[in-house]
């Protein structure tokens, strides 16, 4: 029998000796075509590097308001000084900065506007709020070694935001930190529901049950897209009760129930042909995420459906945003982790789903989706 594993890893091996070789280096920097493949890897290499910085220029276009004065231009560098209470030069560099990123544009000399990525962060409040929030992992990652070697039960600032992992840390109030991660979800959700709307069809559902739902965001975008829905909002009782009001003003109260419990302790409300999982399944360990995929089933009846949508591992064409960021994201929060899409399928199954498949996205930056058959 072929040994694949080991003809691979003598490979790789192979392969990172030749990459390594100063000569190799200098020898392929002057082929035209080696030289393109080679300054490719070495802007990649770069971009490694300079990431975080990159990262930063974003957080001080938002956290210092770039975006809404540059949505007045064009205007010039004093006047963004003036506005963000910076002198020039440090208003010159941050225009600068931003320019090779799309974020700002020079439309002549010193007559500054938005850039395409930044017309595109200035539109969009939930970005923003993202950005706003990344604060947190920044500061859980500012030694990521010794993050790795914590203990996860000991809090980090990610963990006391997030109110299930503040609760098991015991950090933080719990009424103030529920508010706050509904009033984030309900800022990103948007980008998941567009790419389930885009890819799934909801014209034979009848009933459909968001859990974990947060104050309805997702409901609301659905509801709205399919009229006919009734929806159902499950989620911990301080978050359902303001959530049903705010869903029932959206899509109108009659088409809207709640149902206050805990997914893990409490039965999941029956009667929903389809159940939601939104950016929930990542966010908790195998044992507990396990446990929450066979809660849900015992809840539907036969042919009865679950929509799992969230950023998942080991999509081709994501793979950093799956185990690169979410990888560390999650696990600075203290719980979860990204999850291929097989993985999710065989825990399906596992709770006993009769079928799993996956259904393509065309952002899976955003998300992936699964559905399972009861």
């Amino acid at each position: 029998m072929i040994d694949w594993t080991a003809i691979r890893t003598g490979w790789i091996a192979r392969r990172n000796g030749v990459f390594a070789n100063p000569r190799f280096q200098y020898w392929a920097a002057r082929l035209p075509l080696i030289r393109w493949i080679a300054r490719s890897r070495a802007d990649a290499a770069f971009n490694l590097l300079a990431g975080f910085a990159y990262s930063q220029v974003l957080r001080a276009c938002v956290e210092g308001g770039l975006f809404d004065i540059l949505k007045d231009g064009p205007v010039s560098a004093a006047e963004v000084a003036a506005r963000m209470e910076l002198t020039e030069d440090a208003a010159l560099t941050l225009l600068r900065a931003a320019r090779p990123l799309m974020l700002s544009e020079e439309a002549g000399p010193d007559r500054w506007m938005l850039g395409e990525q930044g017309a595109v962060f200035a539109a969009n409040a939930g970005v923003q709020a993202m950005i706003r929030h990344h604060r947190l992992l920044y500061a859980d990652l500012a030694d990521p070694v010794a993050l790795l070697r914590r203990d996860r039960c000991e809090p980090t600032g990610l963990s006391r935001f997030w109110t299930y992992a503040g609760a098991l840390h015991g950090a933080g109030t719990r009424g103030t930190q529920t508010s706050e991660y509904s009033q984030l979800m309900a800022a990103s959700q948007h980008f998941v529901a567009d790419e389930v709307l885009a890819s799934v069809s909801f014209r034979p559902v009848k009933r459909l049950l968001d859990v974990g739902g947060g104050h309805g965001a997702f409901l609301e975008a659905i509801g709205t897209a399919w009229p006919h829905l009734e929806l159902g909002l499950f989620d911990l009782p301080e978050v359902v009760e303001t959530g049903r009001d705010v869903l029932g003003e959206a899509v109108g109260a009659a088409r809207v129930t709640g149902h206050p419990g805990n997914f893990f302790k409490d039965t999941i409300p029956r009667g929903y042909d389809m159940v939601s999982l939104i950016r929930i399944l990542h966010d908790h360990d195998d044992e507990p995420a396990q446990a929450l995929l066979s809660n849900i089933r015992t809840s539907l009846a036969p042919g009865a459906r679950l929509l799992i949508a969230e950023p998942m591992a080991q999509i081709r064409g994501a793979e950093p945003m799956g185990e690169a960021f979410f990888g560390l994201y999650l696990w600075a929060m203290g719980s979860g982790r990204p999850r291929s899409p097989a993985q999710i399928i065989a825990m399906a199954k596992k709770a006993g789903f009769a079928s799993a498949r996956s259904v393509a996205t065309a952002q899976p930056v955003n998300a992936s989706v699964i559905i399972a058959r009861a």
